[in-house]
Formats: C-alpha cells, sequence, structure tokens
C-alpha cells in the first residue's frame, strides 16, 4: 500500500470517531465503530489494530514497526471497547484472563421483538461453518462447542428491545446467535433473522463495558463506553444509562 493510499483512508478511519479509552506503557482500550474491522481483513479497509499502531507511532514517537498485541475481536458490524497490548508481556497476561474468564465483557444489544421473560441464561452447542461464515445451533456430537451468556431486558421502547448480555464463553456470533434464538434476532443483522439491514450495515450489538486485571499491577480495570446515540441507538434513548 502506497502512502497516499494510507492517508486517504487515514482520514476515513478518523472520521468514523475512535476513541481511546485508557493507554499506559502496556495496554491500548479503544472504543470501535461499527463497520470498521478490528484487524486488516480482504477489504483492505484500514482496522482499528492499523489506527492503533498509527497512534502510538505518532503521539509517542516509535520508529519502524509498532508492537500491538490483539487480545479479543470484535465482528465488523459491532461497536464497542477492544483491548490490545503494547507489550508482549501484557499480551501473554491479559489473553491468560480471557481464557480463564478473568476479563469479563458486558455488551448492549437491540433486539426486535420482546424476549420471552426478563432475564435469565442462554446456553447452546455452537458449530461455525467457515465457508459460509455463519454458525448454528447443533448438538456436541455433531462438533458443536458449549456457549453460555447470562441476559437481562432492560427495557422496551418504540419495538425495540433493549438487552444486557455478559458471556461467559466466547465463540464466534455467538451472542447474535443466541438472540435470535429466543426469536429476538439483533437489529440489523440479516444473517440471523432481522427483517431489513441498517443504513450504515451495523447491527445492534455493543461491547460497552470491560473489567480486566492491569497485566503489571495488581489493580482492577473496570472500563465503558455507552454507543453514540446517534443512529439506530437513538430508538433506545432514555433506556441507555
Amino acid at each position: 500500500m502506497s502512502n497516499t493510499q494510507f492517508d486517504l483512508k487515514t482520514k476515513v478511519i478518523h472520521s468514523c470517531h475512535i476513541e481511546v479509552i485508557y493507554e499506559d506503557n502496556h495496554l491500548l482500550i479503544l472504543s470501535k465503530p461499527a463497520c470498521v474491522p478490528t484487524v486488516p481483513d480482504s477489504s483492505g479497509d484500514i482496522s482499528l489494530l492499523d489506527w492503533g499502531r498509527m497512534y502510538l507511532k505518532e503521539t509517542r514517537g516509535k520508529p519502524g514497526r509498532v508492537f500491538l498485541g490483539v487480545v479479543h475481536r470484535l465482528d465488523r458490524p459491532v461497536s464497542g471497547i477492544v483491548c490490545f497490548a503494547i507489550t508482549s508481556k501484557a499480551a501473554s497476561r491479559l489473553s491468560e484472563q480471557l481464557r480463564t474468564h478473568m476479563m469479563t465483557k458486558t455488551y448492549l444489544a437491540m433486539t426486535m421483538g420482546r424476549p420471552p421473560s426478563r432475564g435469565g441464561v442462554l446456553e447452546h452447542m455452537l458449530k461455525k461453518d467457515r465457508a459460509r461464515n455463519i454458525v448454528r445451533i447443533c448438538d456436541e456430537d455433531m462438533g458443536g462447542k458449549l456457549s453460555r451468556a447470562s441476559w437481562r431486558l432492560l427495557g422496551t421502547q418504540h419495538g425495540v428491545s433493549l438487552l444486557e448480555l455478559r458471556p461467559t464463553t466466547g465463540r464466534p456470533h455467538q451472542l447474535r446467535v443466541q438472540c435470535a434464538s429466543m426469536g429476538c434476532p439483533l437489529l440489523g443483522d440479516i444473517k440471523y433473522g432481522a427483517r431489513d439491514p441498517l443504513p450504515d450495515l451495523s447491527i445492534g450489538l455493543h461491547a460497552y463495558r470491560i473489567r480486566l486485571l492491569h497485566p503489571t499491577r495488581s489493580q482492577w480495570l473496570d472500563l465503558s463506553s455507552l454507543p453514540h446515540e446517534s443512529g439506530a441507538w437513538g430508538l433506545c434513548r432514555g433506556l441507555i444509562t
């Protein structure tokens, strides 16, 4: 990619209002806009990882290629908090926290219709069809992996329900499939049952809170970033606090 191409795409991604939630010598935690890829993909669009490297290079005067470790990811149409590691030590320790469920994430979801109750636990065996990039509920003997998330209804407004979701596993498309399993597909998520796409091709899912142990200090970080009440999220204005 030439410098000219890179500069043009940099301007585009800057217009997406990426927010720095937290940073120090070990962590860079960003709020990803919907429809920006977490890591580079076949589209060639500048990713959140690219932006983070540029940010560190510009703000800290780092020479050469900047290391930034990917700890976890969000699907392209999903917005919200993403944690990156600035050092290899932090990357290793944060990955272990994710594996052992010490790191926890909480999501907001806008769904079509109303769920069958005010809360509970969703538990399914899920399997990804990589060729079609779709996840289905199946039996364990068909290769399904256990997927679990707790949820509660925050309210319903304008025919849209706002849910809080707390996954305890991190399967691909997990929350998207599990919301659809209740008969409440995410707003705009036509892959899993929504009637219509949203104008910006996002879906109604936002990672709004993360809790983790700092990788080098005995300090818990509890960070949050609410979705912008523009576009579809304006439908839940008043329910988001």
